[in-house]
């Protein structure tokens, strides 16, 4: 009896000793899910393709520069021309719809769907889509919300009105700048808008830290959209740079993206903007016109300070390596002059309000066509810079095409969850972008079959290597291999009339689903 109870109790011993083996090997426990990472969204304010320093500026921009070395800069990244349609697509992941609002309830926000997922959201800057219980920021998943919910302001005081304009020194009068949904209409001395919102952004990284819950920060930096405010200390940086001019600057520019690997030694400079005049020959005093160009650069040196600033607090706060940073423009720069050039408008201070006006823009953009609002590369092209420690390879350029309603569907890739069919039981338009988490990772993505454009109906469509464009002023569509030439200075659409027949017959397409061939004003009608 005793002899059978020890062989059993044996038996068992070594089934026992056997399962522990087998679960020690083959079943081992599965490791914990990586956490989802926080992400932060910076967009600046009309600012050209080539003004930071990695992608071919002369303006000191350190930290966005480190930002490139330790990430990924892709060089054909797409917005909308103008802030308000980049700002709706950027957010919903759609093209802008028509008529406006282009921020209707039959969309979803980012702020939304990453709040449903789980994750913290503020937004801190400018918002520019509404301020009404459907378009308000806080209504429409941001969380907490700091900044501007107009285009545009006096950097120094928000509220600030100069008697002598009709229409105040910002625009359409008072600008309203908030604290959720609380108006702030006084400022402290001290106040600078790209610090303030930076500021804010820092409180949120420093409060998030304190918990478990991943965070969606929206940046959004008024710099370097007019007036020309900017700091005197950083003014002085750029005292005399820029006495040779625009023309010497954008052929300066145009080395240095060579030598980076930014552009094709194919692709011709094109020659000076018609809006731009002749730097010898201008007719404006030669100090007033420099002076526009040193302001220009130091609101982007202040936004990159920031921006530094920013990144410190990742680190300070231990959320650095499971951040992801991305970092573009809203359109390409500026051209316009709203009243008309003005060498008694000084640039700098707060008092006086004047812009940099198209011959500046134009080594803005070097070294493509057209400004912002135009649909020629220099309209919509943006710096796109995306930081990820550890998961991204670090200094590496990406020619792959992507657009910005492709920040969308990243975001929910990123957060692991799902474009919704409804929201608040409304249907909502299924998402038009693609994610570019493939190319992140070093993949290649299948690109978009098409990609369109329409602003004041400047229109444009790009297929593969192939972009069918036209200029509202010359009334004809143009044709471009963006592969021999992207800088758009030879059309090939006498050459080629089946290809630009079968463009224009998609982008009529296109136009119709987003309602903007039922406008007014010639927006959407056919181009011939």
């Amino acid at each position: 009896m005793v002899s059978t109870l020890l062989r059993h109790s044996a038996c068992i011993l070594f089934c026992l000793l056997a399962l522990v083996s087998i679960r020690g090997t083959s079943y081992a426990e599965p490791e914990k899910k990586a956490p989802r990472p926080n992400i932060i969204l910076i967009m600046c304010d009309d600012m050209g393709w080539s003004d930071i320093g990695c992608y071919g500026g002369e303006v000191q921009t350190p930290h966005l520069d480190q930002m490139a070395r330790e990430g990924l800069r892709f060089t054909q990244f797409y917005n909308n021309a103008v802030c308000w349609t980049t700002r709706a697509s950027l957010v919903t992941g759609l093209y802008p719809r028509y008529p406006r609002p282009h921020l209707n309830l039959n969309m979803v926000t980012l702020g939304e769907v990453l709040q449903q997922a789980g994750y913290q959201t503020a937004l801190s800057g400018k918002w520019h889509l509404g301020r009404t219980d459907s378009t308000h920021p806080v209504y429409r998943g941001f969380e907490d919300f700091y900044g501007l919910l107009d285009g545009c302001c006096n950097f120094f005081d928000p509220y600030y009105r100069d008697p002598k304009y009709k229409r105040g020194i910002t625009g359409d009068g008072y600008r309203f700048f908030a604290k959720n949904t609380t108006r702030i209409t006084e400022f402290p001395d001290d106040f600078y808008t790209t610090d303030a919102f930076t500021d804010h952004a820092i409180q949120q990284i420093k409060t998030y830290s304190k918990t478990d819950q991943p965070f969606f920060l929206h940046l959004c930096y008024t710099a370097p959209h007019y007036p020309l405010h900017a700091k005197p200390k950083d003014i002085a940086k750029y005292k005399g740079r820029y006495s040779a001019g625009w023309e010497a600057l954008r052929n300066e520019r145009h080395q240095r993206q060579l030598k980076m690997g930014l552009v094709d030694p194919r692709w011709k400079l094109p020659a000076r903007d018609k809006e731009s005049a002749d730097w010898e020959q201008d007719k404006y005093p030669r100090d007033w016109q420099e002076r526009r160009m040193e302001v220009y650069a130091a609101m982007i040196d202040c936004m990159d300070q920031n921006i530094g600033r920013l990144m410190a607090t990742l680190k300070e706060t231990g959320m650095d390596e499971n951040t992801i940073v991305m970092f573009l423009s809203d359109n390409g720069p500026d051209a316009s002059e709203p009243g008309g050039a003005n060498p008694k408008q000084i640039p700098g201070p707060k008092e006086y309000y004047t812009t940099c006006g198209p011959s500046w823009a134009f080594p803005q953009n070097t070294p493509f066509r057209r400004f912002k609002t135009w649909m020629h590369e220099g309209g919509i092209s943006t710096p796109f810079i995306v930081r990820w420690p550890g998961k991204i390879q670090a200094d590496t350029l990406t020619k792959q095409p992507a657009h910005i309603i492709d920040v969308m569907p990243t975001c929910i890739d990123l957060a692991g969850t799902n474009y919704p069919e409804t929201f608040q039981s409304r249907k909502i338009i299924p998402v038009e972008g693609k994610s570019i988490l493939p190319i992140l990772k070093g993949e290649t993505r299948t690109p978009h079959e098409s990609l369109f454009w329409e602003l004041r109906n400047n229109q444009a469509i790009r297929q593969g290597k192939w972009k069918l464009v036209a200029d509202r002023t010359i009334n004809r569509w143009e044709l471009y291999d963006l592969e021999q030439d992207r800088t758009e200075t030879n059309n090939l659409a006498a050459q080629y009339p089946e290809r630009v027949a079968k463009m224009k017959a998609a982008w009529q397409s296109w136009s119709e689903k987003t309602g903007l061939a039922n406008q007014k004003h010639q927006r959407g009608k056919q181009i011939p």
